[in-house]
């Protein structure tokens, strides 16, 4: 099933693109991570789609093909952005997909609209603090600075991608490419800029998920990367939040931070059967079954960095 591109104007005269697919279950906004982009959602998308839901995915503002401001890289500008679509493209209450900064974004929305949202899917992301990963914001600079990848031959970028990730599907490569802006000459530039990506990074750092978690009333499906078994700073942050949102269902998936990209059907089939034991606000909410564990690889992209 083929998407429609459509461009959504929100707050500020700021030009969003989007892609949606037609259905009638229930409905999904999926947000991709720090300098990424839509197209890592296509596999989910599609699949889900397959099985009869409408969805829709966004390039953030400053990404993609979106419009690139000079302001509005902050939590609140990014849910506001993230509601004029929920509008725009018809969708009452949707559940909400993030993939790492992506999921701290879309709890967010959840905190602020909890009427627009019917639940909120964390893809390795949600409970990224990262002031308690690092004694200051230049130590965090530092270490999550992007690659350097402006003026880099497309082919190169391919070849390295394929290289590293020999089994991930198509769609994945393909969503990872289009990450960069394609250059007359074959070479490629990030569609996010360093500027805004500081920007957002800086954002990041003053973001505290923890503080919104016990006020965020609708079900919260956190599926971190990893199996879970070894003790560490992402079991701790994983369990923390578990702990702390009222309505919260943890599911480890054995791989990587870009899951979504990874194994685009097996993460679709979690992201439906959780839409389908998420219930409005105050009735219980059905357990997800186990993780089947086979999901499993690695993306070497900037975002990458911001996982557990």
């Amino acid at each position: 099933m083929s998407a429609r591109s459509e461009v959504v104007e929100v707050a500020g005269g700021v030009a969003l693109s989007v892609h949606r697919w037609e259905g009638t279950g229930v409905a999904f906004l999926l947000v991709h991570g720090l300098a990424s982009n839509l197209h890592l959602w296509d596999g989910v998308a599609e699949a889900l789609a397959g099985d009869g839901h409408p969805v829709a995915s966004v390039d953030l503002r400053g990404h993609g093909t979106s419009a690139k401001p000079e302001e509005g890289y902050d939590f609140t500008t990014l849910t506001g952005d993230l509601r004029s679509v929920l509008d725009a493209v018809g969708f009452d209450r949707a559940v909400v997909a993030g993939q790492s900064m992506g999921a701290n974004v879309a709890l967010e929305l959840a905190w602020r609209f909890p009427d627009r949202v019917r639940g909120v899917a964390c893809i390795d992301g949600g409970w990224i603090e990262l002031s308690g990963r690092f004694p200051d914001w230049e130590s965090c600079a530092a270490a999550l600075a992007p690659p350097a990848t402006a003026g880099r031959p497309l082919v190169e970028i391919e070849a390295m991608l394929r290289r590293h990730h020999p089994h991930w599907p198509d769609s994945g490569v393909q969503g990872a490419l289009a990450c960069f802006e394609r250059r007359p000459d074959g070479t490629v530039a990030p569609w996010l800029t360093l500027e805004r990506h500081f920007t957002l990074l800086r954002a990041m750092w003053g973001h505290r998920p923890s503080t919104r978690y016990p006020e965020v009333t609708v079900p919260v499906l956190l599926v971190p990367a990893g199996d879970g078994s070894v003790a560490g700073r992402a079991r701790d942050e994983v369990e923390a939040a578990a702990a702390a949102l009222p309505r919260s269902e943890v599911h480890w998936m054995a791989g990587a931070h870009d899951l979504h990209a990874q194994h685009p059907e097996a993460v679709a089939a979690l992201l439906a059967r959780f839409a389908a034991s998420a219930s409005p606000a105050g009735a219980p909410s059905a357990s997800l079954p186990a993780s089947d564990g086979r999901i499993g690889t690695f993306l070497a992209r900037s975002d990458h960095q911001l996982g557990g």
